[in-house]
């Protein structure tokens, strides 16, 4: 028998596609475009993947990335994706894409937007499975180059639906995009992005007021400062939480620790996501369950976690209501 947590129908929208690369996939990429990588088997590979924090984490990230070169590598990721989650119930999701990765590598633009694209055209034709595109800027970056990537980027602007800022989060505060962000705004593109992960509360002011962010990608530190709190709530803030990935970088000792509930105490819409499962050893399921059994959480604030995470997704009203009936659904046969 299925748990509550497991058949209930759910909306990712902190999802990094790059963060998806399970070994195997990463050698037979490797295989298929002549690339050696410093692993001798998968099993070595993956015992890699214990990480002391975010920048341990990001300099294999990056590395595994160097496998990714042709528009079918970017779809066969992003498909190996979607036929994984199909399994967890994810109706609806949101990826982050970092092209810088990939352009810096001599990688064009066209390649890494046409070949995920691709993959989310088949994922809602055969699995149902809606999606769409937020472009990441990656912040130990200059400014300037994150303007420089949307511009050569709006070319494919009928493909991606926003923009978001990741990678390391510390030294690295969000003013220094505001450029960027304007541009995005003016494109008509939605704006998100990661604060108060590893970085402090500030960060989080720094997105909403100078990057003008509707979600909050993280944002587990914003319990530090009570004012935060109370804007975030009155202004329906979404916090997109990715409870596996937060332990696993140690921003919380132990999942038993982590602070999930009393940001639904105090009224936030907080959500559930996976971040980059293939490294952090967990899809979403997997970080439903996990929450259930180490946080105490109910059948009730799980099926909140997933309305939240409907309400916080970038999809019309329409959308939105098949969604929420789908949930209804669900929670009817509990």
């Amino acid at each position: 028998m299925t748990s509550f947590a497991e058949r209930l129908p759910k909306v990712e929208l902190h999802l990094h596609i790059e963060g998806t690369l399970e070994p195997e996939l990463m050698f037979a990429l490797a295989d298929r475009n002549g690339v050696t990588l410093p692993y001798a088997s998968v099993d070595a590979l993956r015992a890699a993947y214990d990480f002391g924090n975010l920048q341990d984490f990001l300099d294999l990230y990056y590395q595994g990335a160097n496998v990714l070169q042709k528009q079918e590598d970017f779809f066969d990721l992003a498909w190996a994706y979607f036929t994984r989650v199909h399994r967890d119930n994810v109706e609806h999701a949101e990826l982050f894409f970092d092209p810088q990765t990939h352009t810096d590598r001599g990688v064009a633009m066209g390649t890494v937007i046409e070949g995920l694209t691709a993959a989310c055209k088949k994922a809602d034709e055969e699995l149902n499975i809606s999606s769409s595109l937020i472009l990441c800027f990656l912040r130990h970056l200059s400014g300037d180059a994150a303007v420089q990537t949307l511009r050569d980027a709006l070319p494919y602007r009928e493909h991606f639906i926003g923009v978001g800022l990741d990678s390391a989060e510390v030294g690295n505060p969000p003013e220094r995009f505001t450029e960027a962000f304007d541009l995005a705004g003016a494109e008509g593109l939605h704006r998100v992005a990661h604060a108060g992960e590893e970085g402090p509360p500030e960060y989080i002011w720094g997105a909403l007021d100078a990057l003008h962010v509707e979600r909050i990608d993280h944002g587990v530190r914003c319990l530090e400062d009570a004012k935060l709190v109370q804007r975030l709530a009155a202004e329906r803030i979404p916090l997109t939480v990715c409870p596996l990935s937060n332990t696993k970088l140690r921003v919380f000792d132990d999942l038993s620790q982590h602070n999930l509930p009393r940001l639904l105490e105090a009224g936030l819409c907080a959500t559930i996501n996976s971040d980059d499962p293939a490294y952090f050893g967990g899809y979403m399921n997997d970080n439903f369950v996990q929450c259930q059994q180490a946080l105490g959480l109910s059948d009730a604030q799980l099926r909140l976690l997933a309305e939240n995470a409907i309400e916080a997704s970038f999809v019309d009203d329409a959308r939105k209501a098949q969604l929420r009936a789908s949930v209804q659904r669900a929670s009817e046969g509990a």
